[in-house]
Formats: structure tokens, C-alpha cells, sequence
């Protein structure tokens, strides 16, 4: 089996009593888009930081592509392409100019350069900007003359740190799109640190969702969504003409049928679930009892249901703990003590 070319085993790091990273195990393969899913302080860009050498993990290791990232920093950093939430230019400069002095300090051969630079801005569909100041760049442009900076030493992994921050929703969808063909063609491994649910969503084949330091859960969106759900991880959605009176029991009619472990009405749409697909039986059911189906739709969970469920059940589990030690208490009332 192929050794996992981001590989992470218990990575801890404290700043004081403050525990950042809490017991990091992650794997990630060759030619993975793995989206690092979490709000903003959740850990997610000092695991980054102690992943590119820049800051020394309190315990664990981290290794990319087989170095220990702590031991040896410079040669990982030969091989991984970092770009931050915010990138600098030179804003007298141009596009081609930045990217050329760039390669110049990543040791690029003078007769080769400049056409890298040039090729990189094509690849990242800045041709017609090449000559044009970074100054004028909109945002957007210049998060693809940061990607481009990325490439341009050709790495074997890109690590970008909430690479879409600040861009309008084409610039978005744009960019996450080059970056899957990246992948696609160049077998690039890259990981993508965000708190935007949906853009994950669209672009990374695994997810793990970050909170408080500690990763709850990672896999792919199906995985991860049959883990949470695996009581009941098939639902339907079926809207009718008239609502459904209390009255006519029509609820426990539902829940008598097999596989069926819930039901719920608002209004004219009744949401079913259960541990098997059987819409065609739901349907024939409410044609027999007379009422006019207007919809049907199978229900998919999304991230952002994951997410808000990993989410509640860590918030539920920490209250739990705080409270079976005597913590939740003098927390709470450590608020209102005057200073």
C-alpha cells in the first residue's frame, strides 16, 4: 500500500495552558483534495504551521512526503506550496516581474525563469494580466498570482489557507474549479483549510471537521453522513395538495410501515425516514389514501448538516464533561464576578 503522503500522528501544541491542537491523527493520499472544515480558531492554521516546520508541535509528528516536518523544515518546504489567507505582492511590479523575482529566490535557473513565471500565469488564467501591476489586481486575481507563487517551484503538495476569503461567488466557483483540474492533471495533494461549508463541499474528496483543537470526524461526505444518521439514513420529502389533518392519524399510519423510524409534518409536506429507500411503497400510500402528491424528493445530507450535528454532539459532550467535574459551574458563574 502507497505511503500516505501527509501522515499525522498525535500532533499536540500548546500556546501556555492553551491547548490549540488536541491529538492530531490524520492520514492524507497522494492526488486527495482533504478540506480542514472548522471555525475560526479551531486549530486549523496552527496544525498548518506545524505541518510546514514553522512552529514545533508540544507532542506528536508530522510528516509530508516521509520528512518529519519539525526535523526537517527546509527540505519540506522544497517540496510543499503554502499560501496563505492573505497574499503579498509587489505592487509596483508586475505579474510576470513578481512571479520571476520569486523564482529567482527559490533558486530557479536564471535561463528558465522567466518562461516558468509566464507559464504558471497562464495556467492560473491570468495570460492577458501578465504585464499589469499587482496593484490593480482585484482580490481574486490575486489569489491566482498566489497560486501561481505555489506552482511555480512546482511542489508535490499545496497547503492553502482559506484561499477564497474576501472573493465574490464567480471568483469562487472559479477558483475552485482551477483547483480541481490542478489536481486532476498534475496529481497534485492538497489540503484546503476553510470554514465555508459549501465550498468544501463542492471540491474535496474528504473532509475532517476541526472544533476546539481536536478533530471530530473525517471522511467523505457519504461516510461521514451514514456515521451520523445510521439510524435512520434515507428520508423522503413528500408534498400534497391539502395538509394533513392531526386528526385522521395518518402519522401512525406512516410509522407502521416497514423501515420506517420517523415521520414529520408541517403543512402540506411530510418529511419520512428510515433504514431503507422506500419511496415508490410512500407514495403508492398517499395515492391510496386519496390525497394529490404534488413532490417527491429524496433527501441528501449535506456538510452542513454534518457539520451542525458534529458540532451540537461536541458542544453537548464538553457541557457534559464541565458539569461532571464542577468546571461548568465556576465557569458560569466566573462571568458576573467583579473584576
Amino acid at each position: 500500500m502507497e505511503q500516505p503522503i501527509i501522515e499525522i500522528n498525535g500532533l499536540t501544541k500548546y500556546y501556555g495552558s492553551l491547548k490549540a491542537v488536541d491529538n492530531l491523527h490524520l492520514s492524507i493520499n497522494k492526488g486527495e483534495i482533504f478540506g480542514l472544515l472548522g471555525p475560526n480558531g479551531a486549530g486549523k492554521s496552527t496544525t498548518i504551521l506545524m505541518l510546514l516546520g514553522l512552529t514545533e508541535p508540544s507532542a506528536g509528528q508530522a510528516h509530508i512526503c516521509g520528512l518529519n516536518a519539525a526535523r526537517n523544515p527546509i527540505p519540506v518546504k522544497r517540496k510543499v506550496g503554502y499560501m496563505p489567507d492573505n497574499v503579498g505582492f509587489y505592487n509596483e511590479l508586475t505579474a510576470l516581474e513578481n512571479l520571476t523575482y520569486i523564482g529567482r529566490l527559490n533558486g530557479i535557473p536564471e535561463a528558465e525563469v522567466k518562461d516558468r513565471a509566464r507559464n504558471m500565469l497562464v495556467e492560473v488564467g491570468l495570460e492577458a494580466a501578465i504585464h499589469k501591476k499587482a496593484g490593480a489586481f482585484s482580490r481574486g486575481m490575486k489569489q491566482r498570482l498566489g497560486l501561481a507563487d505555489v506552482l511555480l517551484k512546482q511542489p508535490e503538495v499545496i497547503i492553502l489557507d482559506e484561499p477564497t476569503l474576501g472573493i465574490d461567488p464567480t471568483g469562487v466557483r472559479d477558483f475552485l474549479e482551477l483547483i480541481r483540474q490542478l489536481s486532476e492533471a498534475q496529481g497534485l495533494t492538497i489540503l484546503l483549510s476553510s470554514h465555508h461549508l459549501h465550498q468544501v463541499q463542492q471540491v474535496c474528496n474528504r473532509v475532517g471537521i476541526f472544533v476546539g483543537g481536536r478533530l471530530l470526524a473525517e471522511g467523505n461526505i457519504e461516510t461521514l453522513a451514514a456515521n451520523l444518521f445510521n439510524a435512520a439514513p434515507y428520508a423522503v420529502q413528500v408534498t400534497l395538495k391539502a395538509a394533513i389533518s392531526e386528526a385522521n392519524g395518518l402519522e401512525k399510519d406512516i410509522l407502521r410501515m416497514p423501515a420506517v423510524s420517523k415521520v414529520t409534518v408541517d403543512g402540506t409536506v411530510v418529511e419520512i425516514s428510515g433504514e431503507e429507500d422506500i419511496t415508490p411503497d410512500i407514495v403508492r400510500f398517499f395515492v391510496q389514501r386519496g390525497f394529490d402528491v404534488t413532490g417527491v424528493q429524496q433527501k441528501s445530507y449535506g456538510l452542513d448538516e454534518i457539520y451542525q450535528r458534529y458540532f451540537e454532539n461536541n458542544l453537548k459532550e464538553n457541557a457534559s464533561n464541565e458539569k461532571s467535574s464542577g468546571l461548568f459551574q465556576r465557569s458560569f458563574f466566573s462571568r458576573f464576578k467583579k473584576q
